[in-house]
């Protein structure tokens, strides 16, 4: 039981749930208690790719957070609430409503480096405490601009409105650290009114896609029914990314030991196999190979 599930995460559910859901679809299948991690929160309004770490794959859960992630969403505006989507309060509203060319013109501002202020409704750290505390808590919450990357912003509808737009659907294409609900925001203001987000649905997350996600529900007959394990994918589908490196018995035995192997010059993360058995994710810098994950496999 080392390796992923890739949740389709439904409506309403927190992350913190869903890896609930998947240590007791694990109980329930005879597997017994495992280490179980979540790789990237989604908040509990949004959907869709939640990657779940079993045993020594939440080794590489870290990485997952550090991946690109790729979003459809939809932005109404005339409206900006304080959570800056449906769950939170009306703060400003606008009469205002940009036409489609008025969007289409903003969006190379929202592509390629982007200074943004991320959500007062957030898990970011302030002075030790979380900013949505904070903010429930009804303080004023100055929140730091952060450097993200947009690689990508598209439109994929729109909902008329008079003579402009109710709402437009995007999908994005972001780094780590991108809050949706912030670009959101930004896009309204960049198009003279202001906005909300009301749908947020994650179609890929570093490696996994929608493809290889699942509901809850077949999780749980799959849990009931014995067949848990044919739902998870292997460690390695978190690595597609990393070259491999084929090493001989000896040397794994050195790598799980903590030693620095030595061999030909590379540069970069490498997957150590023995075999078909990942060893370590390794860092090479010329001849030396350095473990930076071991997995006890």
């Amino acid at each position: 039981m080392h390796g992923w599930i890739i949740l389709d995460k439904p409506l309403g559910l927190g992350s913190t749930q869903a890896v609930s859901a998947v240590k007791r679809a694990l109980r329930q299948s005879g597997a017994g208690k495992w280490k179980v991690g979540h790789g990237g929160t989604l908040d509990p309004l949004a959907t869709g790719v939640l990657p779940i770490a079993v045993g020594e794959a939440t080794k590489l859960a870290g990485r997952m957070l550090d991946s690109d992630k790729i979003y459809d969403f939809t932005c109404r505006f005339g409206v900006q609430t304080d959570t800056l989507d449906l769950e939170g309060k009306e703060v400003v509203s606008s009469d205002h409503r940009p036409t489609l060319a008025d969007v289409k013109a903003v969006l190379p501002r929202f592509t390629g480096p982007v200074a943004q202020a991320p959500p007062a409704y957030s898990a970011i750290l302030i002075d030790g405490q979380r900013a949505y505390d904070l903010a429930r808590a009804g303080q004023d919450v100055a929140m730091k601009t952060r450097a993200v990357t947009i690689h990508a912003l598209s439109i994929q509808g729109q909902e008329p409105e008079g003579e402009g737009l109710a709402s437009v659907t995007l999908t994005a294409h972001v780094s780590k650290g991108t809050y949706i609900r912030s670009l959101a925001r930004d896009l309204a203001l960049a198009v003279g009114t202001v906005g909300h987000v009301t749908m947020l649905r994650r179609i890929k997350a570093g490696p996994f896609t929608l493809d290889s996600a699942i509901s809850l529900d077949k999780l749980d007959e799959a849990a009931r029914g014995g067949g848990f394990g044919g739902l998870m994918l292997p460690l390695t589908a978190g690595l597609d990314d990393i070259p491999a490196l084929p090493v001989s018995p000896d040397d794994a035995l050195a790598l799980r030991q903590g030693k620095v192997l030595v061999g030909k010059p590379h540069t970069g993360l490498l997957l150590a196999m023995e075999g078909e058995t990942p060893v370590a994710l390794v860092e090479a810098s010329g001849p030396e190979f350095r473990v930076v994950r071991g997995f006890n496999l």
